[in-house]
């Protein structure tokens, strides 16, 4: 497909954010009667899912400490409950498994649940959540925990097959996608920008959106925004110079058992589980000491990948920004795949929560997995305008489950006012309108 010379809407990145925008903003140009096919154009420098939406595990909660997180999440189950076949969606529910020092914070996400009318059960007390767990796997043996929160909505989803299911739907509503295009920079017109630059030619634009997921920095630096920032804290003080972006590397990968050795007592495919604890985690291989400290992991039983499948606490890399390689990205990187470290942890992780995981480390999927993610300064997603006409979504590595987001940055180009989104401006930094911190020992919850 040729390079156009001028679109309406140029959007960067077929990923979640950049598919789900694109086809919400073309769907309401059409009701509009404003539609063209020269109207959405999406832009990918590889492919669509080429990226984190490609090798995301999947997840799909509500379970956030933020009230505005709570609420955007809950946004976001909604659509992918609207065509749960197209996005290769799992309504199979989660559980967020917590110790007594998370206790509190739990049960704030409990209440605000109900009060948003999203649906959930919480079970308290180490020996009601024992119980209850057992109710759902005869062998659960994890210790530590007092509160159980169970929401009965969301799941996860497949991802490079969701992704090809939401372009499939952009496409029908005649977005145009062009994969191979690599943005190599921006011209400027009256502090607007005119037109993007790229590999194959110049693409004149009326608005331009960013949607590249890990690449976010990348962007941000071509367009010339802030390196740094200067933070409000709580107390009023000023924080000067904090770096806007950091590299977080992702941990997951898979256990190559039958996805069925995790069905639930009743024969049923149990809810996505994510398990927070600060009872010591000790190796199911030969019984030394991981660690003392707060630990978390998640995982699900999963078809598309083959087995059991999850991850745990992210790792903050560990040098300055401009000096990580951010391409080759995800499985193909020589620096940021799981290794051996994370597979013993892991699975001595699953053996702590189910004994009918012990003995099963050797099972490890010895595959390339993992991935990194470009974190803003608080870890909560900018969704801001910038440049008068270039919206950017940097969502923090919140993205795969946040398909919710393109809808409400559609209605924002079009004028329209998205109270979920305000409280993820880029101005919140100065203003000090920060985001609650939870005790959980993920930096996205």
């Amino acid at each position: 497909m040729r390079i156009p010379e001028h679109t309406t809407y140029l959007i960067i990145g077929a990923g979640v954010h950049g598919l789900s925008t694109g086809y919400h903003l073309a769907r309401a140009l059409k009701r509009r009667r404003r539609a063209s096919r020269s109207d959405v154009l999406i832009v990918d420098k590889k492919g669509v899912a080429a990226g984190a939406s490609g090798i995301a595990c999947g997840v799909i909660r509500n379970n956030y400490f933020q009230p505005a997180m709570r609420e955007l999440m809950a946004h976001s189950v909604d659509i992918w409950e609207t065509d749960p076949e197209a996005f290769s969606y799992h309504p199979v529910g989660y559980m967020q498994i917590s110790p007594e020092s998370m206790h509190e914070d739990v049960a704030s996400i409990a209440q605000q649940q109900r009060e948003i009318g999203y649906e959930s059960e919480f079970i308290e007390g180490d020996a009601d959540c024992l119980k209850y767990m057992r109710h759902l796997f005869h062998d659960w043996q994890a210790k530590g925990i007092t509160s159980v929160l169970h929401e009965k909505r969301g799941g996860y989803a497949n991802n490079r097959a969701s992704m090809t299911g939401l372009a499939a739907k952009a496409g029908s509503e005649g977005v145009r996608i062009l994969e191979g295009v690599e943005v190599t920079g921006f011209r400027f017109d009256g502090g607007a920008v005119s037109a993007v630059e790229t590999d194959r030619g110049v693409i004149r634009a009326d608005e331009v959106v960013i949607a590249a997921g890990p690449w976010a920095k990348l962007l941000w630096d071509m367009l010339d925004l802030p390196e740094s920032v200067t933070i409000k804290g709580s107390d009023g003080a000023l924080h000067h110079d904090i770096p806007m972006w950091s590299y977080w590397c992702l941990q997951e990968g898979t256990l190559g058992v039958n996805p069925d050795f995790l069905k639930t007592n009743d024969g049923r495919m149990p809810p996505v589980i994510h398990l927070d604890t600060d009872a010591p985690l000790y190796s199911d291989v030969d019984g030394s000491l991981i660690t003392d400290r707060l630990w978390g992991i998640y995982y699900k039983p999963d078809f598309h990948f083959g087995g059991v499948q999850g991850g745990a606490m992210p790792y903050r890399v560990e040098r300055p920004p401009d000096d990580v390689a951010v391409d080759p990205y995800g499985p193909e990187s020589p620096d940021f795949i799981v290794g051996e470290q994370f597979a013993h942890q892991w699975c001595s992780a699953l053996a702590f929560c189910h004994k009918r995981f012990e003995g099963k480390s050797s099972l490890f999927k010895k595959e390339p997995s993992g991935g990194i993610g470009a974190f803003t300064p608080d870890s909560f997603p900018v969704f801001d305008r910038f440049h008068q006409n270039c919206y950017v979504i940097a969502d923090s590595n919140h993205g795969y489950k946040m398909i919710g987001v393109g809808k409400l940055v559609a209605g924002e180009l079009l004028g329209e006012s998205t109270r979920l989104l305000a409280p993820f401006r880029f101005s919140r930094y100065a203003e000090g309108r920060l985001h609650p911190v939870s005790n959980s020992p993920f930096p996205w919850s």
